[in-house]
């Protein structure tokens, strides 16, 4: 429990460090349409290297729910205990990034997520904001890359990354980025990496800025990772804000 502390209290300050999920699964598998049979408890503060739920392909072609580590180990690490994980990736960039750029190639995914979690203010006296669909109309998708990390031993690690971009709209006041979001409409491009190139998704990684989300302001007993349930979404003023 203190590494996780001290993991997320370094994250803190970074872009997109923090997310819930409280959707039901069926909602959830409705959704994002995988396979699999995947139960799963709400989780409200989801912090960097916790267990985390991703959608992808697996090797049959069909799409599946895997729990993976949040904070991406490249595959050419030799030691994970000498390399600080990546929980972020900058989308205009990941393509030329030894770290990113093949996961960005073969290995997308998607993040779900009922909202993420931006801070403002000075440091020990941070305010949590939640960034979620207006009145909480359903999940949203998180772009993402997953690594699979094989050591000498055999042992196996399965990591992930959340892309960003450049934050647009009201959310620029909370940080200068925010993840890249992409709709229903758009899963089977970003999931499917037969081809080997970024190409085609390119245009999913300059979105425009989403009009039906809100800002609401909540407990600061989000800022202990060690801290769940719904209070910790708990709102001090009322009601959001609308981008």
């Amino acid at each position: 429990m203190a590494l996780l502390l001290r993991l997320a209290s370094d994250y803190l300050s970074a872009m997109c460090s923090r997310y819930s999920l409280t959707s039901p699964p069926e909602a959830v598998r409705a959704m994002f349409g995988y396979h699999n049979d995947a139960i799963f408890p709400p989780r409200y503060n989801i912090a960097p290297s916790q267990p985390v739920a991703i959608v992808r392909y697996n090797f049959k072609g069909e799409r599946e729910m895997a729990l993976v580590q949040w904070g991406l180990l490249p595959s050419w690490v030799k030691d994970p205990r000498e390399f600080k994980p990546l929980i972020n990736a900058r989308a205009e960039s990941a393509a030329a990034k030894p770290s990113f750029r093949a996961g960005l190639r073969h290995k997308r995914c998607l993040v779900p997520a009922d909202g993420y979690y931006e801070w403002t203010g000075a440091v020990g006296d941070k305010q949590p904001h939640l960034i979620r669909p207006h009145r909480a109309t359903g999940p949203i998708a998180l772009a993402a890359i997953y690594e699979e990390w094989l050591g000498a031993d055999g042992s196996e690690i399965e990591t992930m990354a959340v892309l960003t971009v450049p934050a647009k709209g009201p959310v620029a006041a909370l940080h200068n980025r925010m993840p890249v979001i992409i709709p229903p409409e758009h899963f089977e491009l970003w999931l499917n990496c037969r081809s080997g190139t970024t190409t085609e998704i390119q245009p999913l990684l300059s979105p425009e800025p989403r009009r039906d989300l809100e800002i609401i302001d909540v407990s600061r007993k989000l800022n202990n990772p060690a801290n769940e349930g719904p209070q910790v979404q708990e709102p001090i003023v009322a009601p959001g804000r609308l981008l």
